[in-house]
């Protein structure tokens, strides 16, 4: 079964057991990828509607560190319990420490030993976890690891 299939069922499933939210949720999801399908003028791939659902998670978790930092926390755990639901889609990400053991791996690999190489380490990371983890945590455990 496709994503958008999965999103579909799992919407009517959520019509008929009357869960508000997830219906919400999963018609905004739907409405994004139908956008963008018109955007493109082009039928999307499995990747195409991956990569906006982790465009949909990101703006969620921007979204809840505002509300956090407001003292929102209403808010905060409504965008919560959004991310929940898109994360359900979405394919599980590396866990901090194997994003660690690529990076060791490709600062080895490249020759990397200062600041200056950072993009080529990145690039050699992101080429072998693709979207199994994202940009900023790679940027993040580079610099710790060169600094």
């Amino acid at each position: 079964m496709s994503l958008i299939e999965r999103i579909e069922s799992d919407l009517l499933d959520a019509m008929k057991t009357g869960s508000t939210e997830k219906v919400s949720v999963l018609r905004m999801l739907k409405s994004s990828i139908k956008n963008a399908e018109i955007e493109s003028s082009d039928e999307l791939t499995e990747g195409d509607i991956l990569k906006i659902l982790e465009k949909q998670a990101k703006q969620r978790k921007d979204s809840i560190a505002l509300y956090v930092n407001g003292g929102r926390q209403d808010l905060a755990k409504k965008e919560e319990a959004e991310l929940d639901i898109i994360n359900l889609y979405l394919p599980e990400k590396l866990s901090r420490e194997e994003v660690l053991k690529t990076v060791s791996g490709a600062i080895q690999e490249t020759g990397a030993s200062t600041m200056k190489d950072m993009g080529l380490v990145i690039k050699t990371v992101m080429e072998k976890v693709g979207d199994q983890t994202d940009g900023k945590t790679v940027s993040d455990i580079v610099k710790e690891k060169l600094a």
